[in-house]
């Protein structure tokens, strides 16, 4: 069992590794500590911790660093994630409330928190695995071109227009427009495709370029729900905390840029909107990524899959600072895209 005193002294431990990147030792925890004992009490608790595998000493003679365990520890005893600032949550909402679409504001919010954290910045593409078919609309814009507009239960719009082989009234318009809401509407955006596409046959020839417009339409829609993806930046930062890696980052590097790895890792790191999760050295080793501390957090935009953001670093991070951070972002996604 580890003392209260004890996880102190790790918490300064990891405070000071963090910070310095230089062993700690137990004079030094006295100096810059205010236990209120002596070097010698810190070297026993110090003892204790080492037994415990939960700090250990790169070289002989050495002070101490924090293991993966010790973080693990660290982490789950967190009880000061530092909130950002004022100004830096101002930032936040200045510069992603500038962005003009979602592919804008995904690339700005990977290049935020890479800034925010010092450390490679990923977000996962929200995908409309979820999404539903709210409504389909038949614009006539002459007698043989009708635009077909799509509209789903995430307010995503698509339009497509269809040349038609023959003219086609109001009236008949306004009866398939009934129709393909019949078939379509509140079904998911491949079921709706396979539904207009076996329509197809029995469909009045007038009808057919109508409906294989929407199928085709519905079916890249549903090939795009499945196309998983990630955006990335902040790459620098990791070249420039190699020293924290034994070897070399290049593995660190092609894990990452297999985007299924970190699609995969993600996938594990199950939370709710408001909870950040946090995978810690060799918690990575089957990904590939064995000497990286991955932070994580949810977002979701109404009628699409949650969807996940975070930073990847070495184990010696500052988890406070990066945890506010992601949670802080994701926050904010969440928030935005709800109400947009």
């Amino acid at each position: 069992m580890v003392s209260e005193r004890s996880l102190a002294v790790l918490r300064a431990i990891v405070h000071d590794y963090v910070a310095s990147r230089e062993p700690v030792g137990s004079k030094t925890i006295v100096e810059r500590h205010s236990f209120g004992v002596s070097a010698a009490t810190i070297r026993n608790d110090m003892a204790l911790l080492e037994e415990e595998e939960l700090i250990a000493a790169p070289h002989t003679s050495s002070g101490r660093i924090p293991t993966d365990k010790g973080y693990r520890v660290f982490v789950d005893q967190l009880t000061d994630v530092r909130p950002l600032s004022p100004a830096q949550r101002q930032a936040i909402e200045t510069f992603l409330g500038e962005s003009s679409d979602l592919d804008e504001l995904l690339a700005r919010t990977v290049r935020l928190i890479s800034q925010l954290t010092r450390q490679l910045a990923v977000v996962q593409y929200p995908s409309f695995g979820s999404a539903r078919v709210r409504h389909v609309e038949l614009v006539s814009l002459a007698p043989t071109r009708v635009l077909c507009i799509l509209i789903s239960d995430s307010g995503q719009v698509e339009q497509r227009l269809a040349e038609l082989d023959h003219p086609v009234d109001e009236e008949t318009l306004s009866r398939l427009r009934t129709r393909l809401n019949e078939i379509a509407a509140g079904s998911t955006m491949a079921d709706a495709a396979a539904l207009l596409s076996g329509e197809i046959d029995d469909a009045d020839r007038r009808h057919a370029a109508v409906l294989h417009t929407l199928a085709a339409t519905l079916a890249e829609q549903a090939r795009v729900q499945r196309s998983d993806r990630l955006v990335v930046a902040g790459a620098a930062n990791l070249v420039r905390t190699e020293q924290d890696f034994a070897g070399s980052i290049l593995g660190v590097i092609e894990a990452i840029e297999e985007q299924v790895v970190l699609l995969r890792l993600f996938g594990e790191m199950a939370g709710d909107e408001h909870t950040v999760a946090v995978r810690i050295g060799r918690e990575n080793a089957s990904f590939g990524l064995g000497e990286t501390s991955i932070v994580s957090s949810s977002f979701e935009i109404p009628g699409r899959d949650v969807s996940r953001l975070g930073v990847v670093g070495p184990t010696r991070m500052d988890y406070s600072h990066s945890m506010a951070a992601v949670r802080a972002v994701a926050r904010y996604l969440s928030r935005t895209l709800g109400e947009s």
